[in-house]
């Protein structure tokens, strides 16, 4: 029997034995740039490579299934502070999908109140665009309205009239 300790979502480690996958074919199978797995390792959201002998980095089907999962949660706009806590219960947890499930949701409630800000800016910078077709003012409007601070508080306005 697994203990708690000691399970993954991303199977077992096979770190004891021969892990042998170079990271040019781990960037190859888990679609990251080699650089991206470097980072990943130095922001702590990877384990350490195993070395060869010669020190070069090597990897397992694990590590391979960690940074699948890491490239994934970071195209789907969570930060890496996020994908630590997502990794956690990943590592930690046969029962983590409720916890995984809250922190979704959030993120999906961030994403929809982002959305909301961008069709707010779609609106203004419209508008701004309009005028400046109109080209009735000797000034252009769009670097007049960019420039001058009360055009941010009535797009501020404009935010929280939608709302």
């Amino acid at each position: 029997m697994i203990s708690e300790k000691s399970f993954s979502h991303f199977g077992p480690s096979s770190r004891h034995a021969d892990p042998g996958v170079p990271i040019g074919v781990v960037a190859q199978r888990s679609g990251c740039g080699i650089e991206t797995i470097r980072f990943y390792e130095r922001a702590g959201v990877l384990p350490r490579a195993m070395r060869t002998e010669s020190g070069r980095r090597v990897y397992d089907d694990t590590d391979i299934a960690r940074i699948t999962f890491i490239r994934r949660t970071r195209e789907l706009g969570f930060s890496l502070d996020e994908v630590r806590g997502l990794l956690a219960l990943a590592d930690g947890s046969r029962d983590a999908c409720g916890q995984v499930q809250s922190l979704a949701q959030h993120h999906l409630d961030e994403i929809a109140a982002r959305i909301a800000d961008l069709k707010v800016m779609q609106t203004v910078l419209g508008a701004l665009i309009t005028q400046c077709a109109q080209g009735d003012d000797i000034a252009c409007p769009l670097i007049a309205a960019l420039s001058n601070d009360r055009q941010r508080q009535s797009v501020q306005v404009g935010a929280e009239l939608q709302t």
